[in-house]
């Protein structure tokens, strides 16, 4: 069923949130304020324009020292020629201004073009890495992790983080130290007049400090409710035809509109908090301006400044009051890509379930030598997703190369659990796996899966065309090899017959073919790598009996030599196995080639005979 089935519970309560559970059953701090560590990480990925980061970093200090400058530029024009009425010195003083003018403009354009390279170089940097990264993943952590969980890493929080490079950071630096230098003209202009200045400092820093902890507690919770609702609507739509087939969309809408309005709920209490904190900071720089003009007046009437230097120390104070409110918008945004960032790196840095051994050697292939199937031992080997949970138990049986070994039971009965630890998806939690004589772990996975061909019931295609999907399992096969394989398949016929033939464009996911069309195509892709080790896992299942018919035949000859392992309910496709292994909760419990477990009369036979039966009211 599509994904709203399995949504956590909202979390409604907006006040001090202090944790929600991720869909990987982690528990995650909401809270999330900035940390230099995080922010001296996301520049490791501007390595190749560094040269630029530095320069923008100078030019940004630059602009900072430059706005001030404006108000000192003009308030000398006014003091100076304006009031000495000195027409050739305004001139100069205005024409100096112009320039000053041309050049902070013209620094405006580089910063803004070198912002968007950095902050592009480091998202591309931060999405290939995640990509690199998720690839290298055992199965184990797609079972936990949701695949629109993925995407909202790759997409909402990268681009939050691009936000954070691009207009938080180099703005901020530009705002405070805008404040910095005027500060220190102000103390020049009139040193005791800006004690006083320093001296509301403190209310200021009150004021953020009590809502920073709201606003971290608010842009966490935004963030962490979004990721949800992209990862439910990633799943509906992968599970829409089940969706609509039990006519789930007025359902599964309304499941929807609640993590929605979940969503909205923190987003307006985000905004909410925002929209405090920065008419607040407005009417605290008025309030600032009503108490400098109070105690500036005093020092005019008592004859400690002029009312020029009265008229500058204003003029600054308002660009120094003036970037308060910009910095509280730009702190908010700054506490989203700092969300952002942690869960990005938390997950770049999660550590694989397992990884190849240090020293693991790649496992020789032997098809050039004429040897071509692999020896496969389970010896009393146990297994479970969940190691307190065990779904194999104490299996021991041999493949010698070139056999066929068919895996037969009930559904959970461990056969998907055994083919997936012969293709090292997932490691044993006990016992010796052997491939060629050579422990599991002491191969590397790589050199295993070069050598392997799979066809599963869930067959998945590429968005490309038939050749593209084919030539996935070997990239340099020239199309004669690719029309070579389907013709030993004996379904070239039936490729060619597609309206453009092999280079007919499958779709997504494959959804321009037929079931049975996309699992030939697997077939073919599989063969065409020429594998010592073939696994069919309810391949044929979605293939009809006359085109079955003719894939027996050739999958009869292309597995010859070659060690196969086989799981099908139709038993019909298994009666040539060489080695038929009966699953019953985890363990063998009846082993033999067909004729022999018919003739044992046990749990096979019953089975067998539940087959024909249906196989007769067919």
């Amino acid at each position: 069923m599509s994904a709203p089935a399995r949504s956590k519970p909202p979390v409604r309560d907006v006040g001090l949130v202090r944790r929600v559970r991720d869909d990987d059953d982690e528990e995650e701090l909401i809270q999330q304020p900035l940390e230099w560590s995080l922010i001296r990480r996301l520049f490791t990925y501007a390595a190749p324009v560094k040269g630029k980061l530095t320069a923008l970093s100078v030019m940004s200090l630059v602009r900072a020292a430059q706005l001030p400058a404006f108000v000192w530029l003009a308030t000398l024009i006014i003091k100076g020629p304006i009031a000495d009425g000195d027409v050739r010195m305004l001139a100069w003083g205005v024409g100096g201004y112009a320039l000053l003018a041309l050049w902070t403009d013209g620094m405006f354009h580089f910063r803004q073009r070198w912002a968007l390279e950095i902050g592009e170089t480091v998202v591309n940097g931060l999405r290939a890495e995640i990509f690199s990264k998720v690839q290298r993943q055992p199965m184990s952590f797609f079972h936990r992790m949701k695949v629109g969980r993925i995407i909202g890493r790759l997409t909402s929080d990268v681009e939050a983080l691009r936000v954070g490079i691009q207009d938080v950071l180099f703005v901020s630096v530009i705002q405070f130290g805008q404040m910095i230098f005027t500060a220190v003209v102000m103390a020049w202009t009139d040193w005791a007049l800006f004690l006083v200045v320093l001296g509301l400092a403190p209310v200021l820093w009150v004021i953020n400090r009590h809502f920073r902890v709201r606003l971290s507690h608010y842009s966490r919770a935004a963030t962490d409710s979004f990721s949800r609702v992209t990862a439910t609507l990633a799943e509906s739509v992968n599970g829409i035809r089940v969706t609509q087939g039990f006519v789930r969309q007025e359902t599964n809408a309304g499941l929807f509109r609640q993590l929605l309005a979940d969503h909205s709920l923190f987003s307006v209490a985000l905004a909410r908090t925002s929209a405090i904190l920065t008419p607040l900071l407005e009417l605290n720089s008025q309030f600032f301006v009503a108490i400098l003009l109070m105690f500036g007046g005093w020092r005019v009437f008592e004859g400690h400044m002029g009312v020029g230097e009265l008229i500058t120390f204003f003029l600054l104070a308002n660009q120094f009051f003036a970037p308060i409110a910009i910095i509280g918008n730009q702190y908010n945004q700054a506490l989203v890509a700092m969300a952002g960032a942690e869960r990005v790196f938390k997950l770049i840095d999660t550590k694989p379930d397992w990884e190849d051994a240090a020293g693991a050697v790649p496992l020789p292939d032997a098809r050039g030598a004429g040897a071509t199937g692999l020896r496969v031992e389970f010896d009393r080997v146990s297994f479970g997703y969940d190691p307190a949970r065990l779904v194999l138990h104490d299996v021991s049986f041999t493949a010698e190369p070139g056999q066929t070994i068919a895996l037969v039971g009930h559904t959970g009965s461990g056969k998907s659990s055994i083919i997936n630890l012969v293709a090292k998806f997932y490691l044993p939690t006990s016992g010796a796996l052997r491939l060629d004589g050579r422990e599991v772990r002491a191969i590397t996975s790589q050199s295993l899966h070069r050598q392997t061909g799979m066809v599963q019931q869930q067959n998945f295609l590429f968005s490309g065309t038939v050749l593209d999907n084919i030539r996935m399992s070997k990239p340099d096969a020239t199309d004669a090899e690719v029309r070579a394989a389907a013709a030993r398949l004996d379904c070239l016929d039936l490729l060619e017959a597609l309206p453009r033939g092999l280079l007919t464009e499958v779709g997504e996911r494959g959804a321009a073919l037929s079931v049975g069309q996309r699992q030939l195509v697997c077939f073919t892709r599989a063969l065409l790598a020429d594998p010592r080790l073939v696994i069919l896992d309810e391949a044929t299942s979605a293939i009809d009996a006359v085109t079955e018919a003719r894939l027996q035949r050739a999958l009869a000859e292309l597995l010859r030599g070659r060690t196969s392992f086989v799981v099908a309910h139709r038993l019909s496709t298994i009666r040539h196995a060489d080695c038929v292994l009966v699953l019953d909760q985890g363990r063998v419990i009846e082993r033999g080639t067909h004729a022999e477990l018919l003739a044992r009369g046990g749990h096979y036979a019953a089975l067998w005979r539940q087959f024909v039966q249906v196989e007769e009211r067919a």
